[in-house]
C-alpha cells in the first residue's frame, strides 16, 4: 500500500486500486451509463452519464477528491487484464455532522459475481485504518441487497434503517478500527 506523489496504489491478490487515468474515460462512461449501476448511486431518479466530456470532468473530480489521504475515489483494476472494472471510494458522508467517512463501490456489470468489490472493498478498509479511521460506514439503498452481501462479507455489522445523509430510509452498515483489527487478526494463517 502506498499513497505515491501521483495516488493511491493498493495491490491485492487479483486487483489494483489506484487513480483513474484520463485514457480510461471511455470505461467510465460505459460503467456509469447504466441504469443498473447509477440507479444505486445519489439521491433521486438515476442519472446516466452522457458522454465523454462528462467522463473526463468526473476523472477530474475523483483526482480532486482523492487528494487528502485516507479518502478518495479510485480505479479498480483486474491485474490479469488490465480492464477496469470499476470504482471504490472512501467519502466523508454528505451533510456529515461528525466526519463519518462511507466506503462504497460501483462496478461494471461485466465485472458482478466475481468478489471484486468485495476484495477492493477490504484493502480499502485497511487503507482507512491504517491512516487512523475511527469508523467507517456503508450506506445503500433499502432493496440494494447485493451491496448489502459485499458489506456483510467484508465484515461491516448490519446496524439497521436509518434517515440521515441521503433523502429517505437507508440500510446502514460498519466497523470500526478496533473491529476490524480484531476481525483480521483472528482471520490471519
Amino acid at each position: 500500500m502506498t499513497d505515491a506523489p501521483d495516488g493511491l496504489l493498493l495491490e491485492t491478490d487479483r486487483l489494483r486500486v489506484r487513480p483513474w487515468r484520463h485514457e480510461e474515460a471511455p470505461r467510465l462512461l460505459d460503467v456509469l451509463s447504466r441504469v443498473e449501476v447509477v440507479r444505486w448511486l445519489g439521491d433521486g431518479p438515476p442519472q446516466p452519464m452522457r458522454d465523454l466530456a462528462e467522463a473526463h470532468a468526473r476523472i477530474d473530480r475523483y483526482v480532486e477528491r482523492s487528494a487528502t489521504p485516507p479518502l478518495g475515489m479510485w480505479a479498480v483494476e483486474v491485474r490479469s487484464t488490465g480492464t477496469v472494472a470499476g470504482t471504490v471510494l472512501l467519502l466523508t458522508l454528505p451533510g456529515a455532522e461528525a466526519g463519518e467517512v462511507e466506503i462504497g463501490w460501483h462496478l461494471h456489470p461485466d465485472s458482478w459475481g466475481r468478489g471484486y468489490a468485495s476484495e477492493a472493498a477490504r484493502a480499502l478498509l485497511d487503507h482507512a485504518f491504517a491512516h487512523g479511521l475511527p469508523e467507517v460506514l456503508a450506506v445503500t439503498d433499502l432493496d440494494n441487497v447485493r451491496s448489502q452481501a459485499v458489506m456483510a462479507r467484508v465484515g461491516l455489522a448490519d446496524r439497521g434503517v436509518v434517515e440521515k445523509w441521503y433523502a429517505g430510509p437507508s440500510r446502514l452498515y460498519g466497523v470500526t478500527a478496533d473491529e476490524w483489527r480484531a476481525r483480521t487478526t483472528s482471520s490471519a494463517p
